[in-house]
């Protein structure tokens, strides 16, 4: 038996966001992230804990505004879940909001605009499968951060405070 993952507490945030065009890529904080990317096992059996470590600090990281290290760690989570699996399609979405909204800090709108109707589609596919388990996706508000995003897409142009946080869907 091993031992449980750390929990995210105690993970150092990266030193800086990694933004593509503004600084260069052999700038990203490659040796926080490897630390939490060597938390994610090479398979989840079943599903993804929701409270796994990795995933947990991945979603952290989006709501704190590190984008693109949201979307590398996210990225090695969705490779271990299990293929055809909830928490598959789940982490797609989230891997999509997370480029979506490093887009709209690149001022790129009408990009994020079609990164996150994608994530819509993928949480509107997720709500048509059947829950019932102990997996990230079912215990995630779904239906809240599809209605986040909805809203933001009903706007005429998306700004750079239009991303989205996924602690947002939890309190709507």
């Amino acid at each position: 038996m091993t031992a449980p993952p750390p929990a995210t507490g105690n993970l150092p945030l990266p030193r800086w966001a990694y933004v593509p065009g503004d600084t260069d890529k052999a700038g990203a904080d490659y040796e926080t992230l490897g630390q939490i990317a060597a938390l994610v096992p090479p398979r989840f059996g079943g599903y993804v804990p929701a409270r796994h470590p990795a995933l947990r600090y991945g979603m952290m990281l989006n709501d704190h505004g590190y984008f693109w290290e949201a979307q590398e760690i996210l990225e090695a989570v969705w490779a271990a879940a299990p293929q055809g699996g909830r928490e598959r399609i789940l982490l797609r979405a989230c891997i999509l909001i997370a480029t979506a909204n490093l887009r709209l800090r690149m001022q790129k709108p009408h990009v994020a605009a079609r990164l996150l109707g994608e994530a819509l589609g993928e949480l509107e596919a997720l709500g048509a499968r059947g829950a019932g388990g102990d997996g990230f996706a079912d215990c995630f508000p779904v239906a809240a951060l599809a209605g986040l995003i909805k809203a933001k897409l009903a706007r005429p142009l998306l700004s750079t405070t239009d991303w989205v946080a996924f602690a947002a869907a939890g309190r709507t």
